[in-house]
């Protein structure tokens, strides 16, 4: 069987944490981008990743953020992976000596080929996030059409972009991604969590895993 991963991304509360790590998450997601409702700061960030345990992948997400800002978190926040969503280059991306992956924000007549091939082979390069172009950065809670993504990619591929609960057995079986990102999706409110969403949400992706009938 094979096991798709799973990050759950926009965490910003202690119990949040840990009903994400219980339920069996492989990865969390900390937002550095300042307008996002779900930013938090280095100092929180590091109170929050001293709560992870081993195994789980602690990652920061970034927008076009001047590379000293990106140093100043990791001098105080320990991350594992950095998730780059807007406009940086895979020179940028391979600067801060981590694994790092690029989110693609995915419309009709967008060349992901071309787009990834500047990424695939950069140091540090582990994955292609694809989500919903929408005015801003982040997918807004929107899926797009998974059909415009191509059979094959030269890197790992990170599902994102409106999924939640009531969708992800489809995406899983559909796209059949290396992983799969939410936020909004196992959310009661911006930035916060529903315990029962996310417990519903990787069930959903072992469901699917496993070939179970919807």
């Amino acid at each position: 069987m094979t096991r798709t991963r799973i990050k759950i991304c926009g965490i910003t509360r202690e119990e949040d944490l840990a009903a994400a790590v219980a339920a069996g998450a492989d990865a969390l997601g900390l937002v550095f981008y300042p307008p996002s409702p779900r930013r938090v700061t280095p100092r929180r960030a590091a109170e929050l990743l001293a709560l992870v345990p081993a195994f789980v992948t602690r990652v920061g997400l970034f927008v076009n953020e001047p590379a000293e800002g990106v140093r100043a978190v990791l001098a105080q926040a320990p991350l594992d992976l950095l998730q780059f969503h807007g406009d940086e280059d895979a020179a940028y991306c391979a600067g801060f000596g981590k694994p790092w992956i690029k989110a693609a924000r995915m419309k009709p007549g967008f060349d992901l080929l071309e787009y990834a091939s500047a990424f695939a082979g950069a140091p540090g390069a582990c994955g292609l996030l694809l989500d919903a172009h929408v005015e801003g950065y982040g997918g807004g809670g929107q899926t797009f059409d998974w059909s415009l993504i191509p059979r094959s990619l030269p890197l790992p591929l990170i599902l994102s972009g409106g999924l939640h609960p009531g969708n992800v057995v489809a995406a899983v079986r559909t796209v059949r991604p290396w992983a799969v990102d939410v936020s909004s999706g196992v959310e009661a409110a911006r930035g916060i969590k529903d315990v029962l969403k996310i417990n519903e949400f990787i069930a959903g992706v072992r469901d699917a895993d496993a070939g179970h009938p919807l």
